[in-house]
């Protein structure tokens, strides 16, 4: 049995209040703001990838979690995977146009960060500052 059936939703199910635990937005929030999701789907801009080479361009993520990450995205229809045949088979990743616009609006948050980065490491060491 699928976690959706065991949610009571599928495709059919309407995204509307992603505050309601019983919203299935609430598995596609976790899903695309994960701690390395953003960084894969933006490092995918560029154009298609294969897996050594996204693992090489985000610094930090393990083969592990960037494989289980990926299976994650083709799922949710973000990103494309395709296998050229070959020995050993290529296999590359691009986004699809779902992925397209939510890097999109990944770029600008990134852009956010960029411009209030200094604000916000600033506002931390006052904070600790005055809690010593």
């Amino acid at each position: 049995m699928k976690a959706s059936e065991l949610m009571g939703w599928d495709a059919s199910t309407p995204v509307g209040d992603v505050y309601n635990s019983e919203c299935p937005g609430q598995m596609i929030v976790e899903h695309v703001t994960s701690r390395w999701a953003p960084l894969i789907v933006t490092a995918l801009l560029d154009g298609q990838l294969r897996f050594f080479e996204l693992r090489d361009k985000i610094g930090g993520i393990t083969e592990k979690v960037l494989s289980q990450k990926l299976r994650t995205l083709v799922r949710d229809g973000l990103i494309e995977r395709t296998v050229e045949p070959s020995t050993p088979p290529k296999v590359s990743y691009a986004l699809s146009d779902l992925g397209e616009s939510l890097a999109q609006h990944l770029t600008g948050l990134f852009g956010w960060i960029v411009a209030n980065g200094s604000a916000i490491l600033a506002a931390q060491q006052e904070h600790d500052a005055t809690q010593r």
